[in-house]
């Protein structure tokens, strides 16, 4: 459907890329992927015709109906509704023919009737308003003029427009960027089912994961194309560059030193299910970090320093705007270690919830304490703008860290890919990726020993995301992580608690069993009544439920779960001969002291040791995996 052939493209004098050549088909859902600046955004303008090549040729069958997402939002006095329903420009001109019929008084329309039928037009409205409920309007916004929506609600508008068109290629720039997780999992259903060429750009790994089955990737002013999702992405990148470069020591180091976390991790973490979600998610990880060995992020959180736990109390608190309650008697103890992912539907208090914990939200009652030490690294999308952009990011950091030597400073900035004289450029020419980067630099500097993160990916690209989640796994503080980004909270967070109807309440499960209530809660809603909503709440068992639910189950889950247990004490109680036998053999004063034989007896206990780590570890996952069995078929 889609030819490239030697194409070439340049925004002013900078070629973006050059000698393409390669081939879509009709049906083929396409992930565009690259760094900032590569060419993404320019390259779809140029598939939906808004810029020519510079050389080369692309083909694409004249009668190709292409949507694409408009840049400039609605800010006029026509509806969301009607808004939405110029997406389809056929059913705008039919309806149009019939009113100028039935202006003049022509009754010889069966003609444009026949036509509104064959387009199924009748139902045109309603299928308006189902993308305008699943896009998270309420049905009383949907008459609401468009300029009384704020800027990310006029984003969505016209992503409905978007989706409304009957295209054959649909166009999506950065989709996710203003939508709720609630919002993605529609979509990605949505876009599931759609029947024509789909080219998507986006920084959201599981949103790439889950809708697209071809990978476009613009690097080095060439696009190479790869079949399968973006996990299978990495893994053949990896392949390729360990093939081209071989294996380099970082990589290595840093595949060691992941092996080594996720050893210690699974057998110290609580064995919740978003506990195992994440040793998987960072397992999946380790495998494709040589696809990442190119990065040019490099950056880790330095030591926070003691404090006493817990580091952060909240007690019987209520808080809101104005006099109007959003939080009702929240409780909340975080100690250090702590990994904690805010889920919710949108506008539920996420992001009030943590303004109070940042101490920016003057509490309505109820007690916020706070440990002596405590030092917070608050980010949210306002810290975007506290920048001076007069600045460049040398002034702006030797404002905020007047002490710090200079060189430190740009050595620093270097791991945020701030390197050259990039640190002495104004702030104010950045992007937002660059600015986002910029901002997590500097919360990042000051030791920070409570992280905040409420949306920190908004702006970032793959690179930064990755390299962000790997250094929040060394990070020895608390995190509270708002995202709609699912691959950082699997990597990151060990705990899920849930805000909505203004309380706070644990989620005792993954992202995946979340992930498929919300998927429901979108069914429900859609196929209820005008004007009916549905809510996780309806679907996720009360308090009550889930401990009547436990007391039933206990007896019959208590011989496997026993036998987990006594897997992971045994494990560590190897792992802890095993880390000291390590550190007697790393000593060199064990080599002038010990005799032959007794160096030869420690190294076969070492051996004996990782054979019999090996086999308990995989009597550890078959138990687990019996026990998830089982908790499955007991509902």
């Amino acid at each position: 459907m889609i030819k490239f052939s030697d194409m070439a493209l340049r925004r002013g004098t900078r070629l973006l890329f050059e000698k393409v050549d390669l081939e879509l088909g009709s049906r083929d859902k396409v992930g565009l992927i690259g760094d900032n600046g590569s060419g993404k955004s320019s390259l779809l303008s140029m598939i939906s015709g808004s810029v020519g090549s510079d050389r080369g040729e692309l083909r694409i069958p004249r009668d190709t109906l292409i949507a694409h997402a408009g840049q400039e939002t609605p800010d006029n006095d026509r509806s969301a509704l009607d808004h939405v329903l110029d997406g389809d420009a056929e059913f705008r001109r039919v309806e149009s023919a019939l009113a100028r019929a039935e202006a003049l008084q022509d009754n010889d329309t069966a003609w444009l009737h026949s036509r509104m039928d064959e387009i199924d037009g009748y139902r045109t409205a309603s299928r308006a308003r189902r993308l305008l409920s699943g896009l998270g309007f309420h049905p009383a916004d949907h008459d609401r003029a468009t300029r009384t929506f704020s800027g990310g609600w006029r984003v969505r508008l016209n992503l409905a427009q978007a989706l409304m068109c009957p295209s054959d290629l649909l166009l999506l720039d950065e989709p996710t960027n203003h939508l709720d997780l609630d919002t993605i999992v529609w979509l990605e259903e949505w876009l599931g089912k759609y029947q024509g060429t789909l080219i998507i750009v986006s920084h959201d790994r599981e949103f790439i994961d889950s809708t697209c089955r071809r990978i476009m990737h613009i690097e080095n002013r060439g696009i190479r194309l790869y079949t399968g999702n973006f996990t299978r992405f990495e893994q053949q990148r990896a392949q390729w560059l360990a093939s081209r470069q071989g294996i380099h020591a970082k990589q290595r180091r840093q595949i060691e030193h992941m092996e080594r976390f996720i050893r210690r991790f699974r057998y110290k973490a609580s064995k919740a299910r978003q506990a195992q979600s994440r040793i998987k998610a960072l397992e999946k990880m380790q495998t494709v970090l040589p696809a990442h060995s190119d990065s040019p992020f490099r950056f880790s959180f330095r030591p926070c320093g003691r404090v006493s736990d817990p580091i952060l109390k909240l007690e019987q608190v209520d808080a809101g705007y104005d006099g109007e309650k959003v939080l009702h008697q929240i409780n909340l103890s975080l100690a250090r270690g702590h990994r904690i992912g805010l889920l919710g539907p949108n506008g539920s208090g996420k992001s009030t919830l943590v303004k109070v914990l940042a101490g920016e939200l003057d509490l309505m009652s109820g007690s916020r304490i706070a440990a002596r030490h405590l030092r917070t690294g608050y980010f949210a999308q306002h810290q975007l703008d506290q920048l001076d952009p007069g600045l460049s990011a040398m002034q702006q950091f030797q404002q905020q860290y007047p002490q710090c030597p200079t060189r430190e400073i740009r050595r620093y900035l270097g791991g945020f890919d701030f390197a050259g004289e990039r640190v002495n450029e104004p702030i104010g020419q950045f992007s937002g990726g660059e600015k986002a980067r910029l901002a997590l630099s500097l919360l990042i500097f000051d030791r920070p020993n409570l992280l905040l993160l409420d949306e920190p990916t908004n702006h970032l690209d793959m690179a930064m995301r990755h390299a962000l989640g790997m250094a929040m796994q060394a990070y020895e503080g608390a995190i509270i992580l708002v995202s709609h980004d699912r691959s950082l909270i699997n990597r990151v967070t060990d705990q899920l608690l849930i805000v909505q109807h203004g309380r706070l309440k644990e989620f005792d499960d993954d992202m995946e069993s979340y992930l498929r209530l919300l998927k429901q809660a979108g069914r429900d809603r859609l196929a209820g009544p005008a004007g009916q909503t549905g809510t996780v709440q309806k679907s996720v068992p009360s308090r009550k439920k889930r401990r009547q639910m436990t007391a039933q189950l206990r007896q019959q889950l208590k011989p496997a779960r026993d036998l987990i247990r006594r897997l992971e004490q045994e494990m560590k109680r190897i792992q802890d001969r095993g880390d000291e036998l390590e550190r007697i053999l790393m000593d060199p004063r064990t080599y002038e002291r010990e005799s032959t034989a007794a160096l030869a007896a420690l190294m076969q206990e070492k051996s004996d040791l990782e054979q019999e780590t090996a086999r308990i570890e995989s009597r550890w996952y078959e138990a687990s995996e019996e026990l998830e069995t089982l908790e499955q078929s007991l509902g």
